[in-house]
This record gives C-alpha cells, sequence and structure tokens, in this order.
C-alpha cells in the first residue's frame, strides 16, 4: 500500500469537517486544535509543542522537517512559532477547498443580513 500524503488527507477531513459543522462550529474546532497543539506556557504552538502533541492527532511519523516547514508556512509574522490566528489562517490554506468554501459561507451570509436589514 503506498504511504498517503498527510496533506491530502488532512485536506479531506477539514471539508468534511466545515460541511458537517458550519462556519463557526468549524472556526471553534480549529481553536481546539490550537489549544491541543500549543505550549501551555508560551501560548503558542512552538516545534517542541507541535512535535509533543502530534501523536494526540496520529502525525507521530511526520519528519522533523516536515514540521518545522508546517510552522515556517504559517509563521507570518516570523516569531517563529504560530499563534492562535496563523494556526487557523494555515489550516484553511492547507486546504483549497475549504477556501472556495468560505467565500461561499460569505457570500451566504452578506446575502442573508441583507435580506434582514431590508
Amino acid at each position: 500500500m503506498a504511504a498517503q500524503n498527510p496533506q491530502n488527507h488532512f485536506q479531506d477531513c477539514l471539508l468534511i469537517m466545515a460541511h458537517k459543522l458550519g462556519g463557526d462550529a468549524l472556526i471553534g474546532e480549529l481553536c481546539n486544535g490550537f489549544n491541543l497543539l500549543m505550549d501551555a506556557d508560551k501560548g503558542f504552538i512552538t516545534f517542541d509543542s507541535l512535535k509533543r502533541n502530534s501523536v494526540l492527532l496520529g502525525l507521530q511519523d511526520l519528519s522533523d522537517e516536515y514540521l518545522k516547514c508546517m510552522l515556517k508556512e504559517g509563521d507570518f509574522d516570523g516569531d517563529g512559532a504560530l499563534n492562535q490566528m496563523e494556526f487557523c489562517v494555515l489550516m484553511f490554506i492547507l486546504s483549497p477547498e475549504l477556501m472556495e468554501d468560505s467565500k461561499l459561507w460569505l457570500e451566504e451570509a452578506l446575502e442573508q443580513e441583507l435580506r434582514d436589514y431590508h
């Protein structure tokens, strides 16, 4: 059996979660994921906290280099760690299909607001 790309598996799971939970609940779950992976003393996801806690997500087989790349990709302020906002944005970036769905959710919410306003 060929090894499965963990990013592809993640994309599939996140999209399914989004459809089942809806936008607000998905963000809540992403925040729960952040809390699970963060260093409780620092309040950020660091390399050490990601490596230590990735076992809880079944990601223990990811290499140190892959984990460092994940951190680097999401670290928008360059401090070497992920805050909650960076983590949530990274999760959306890793799932392009979810980005398309979030545009639709935004359009639907705006349309609803306009209907409610009139």
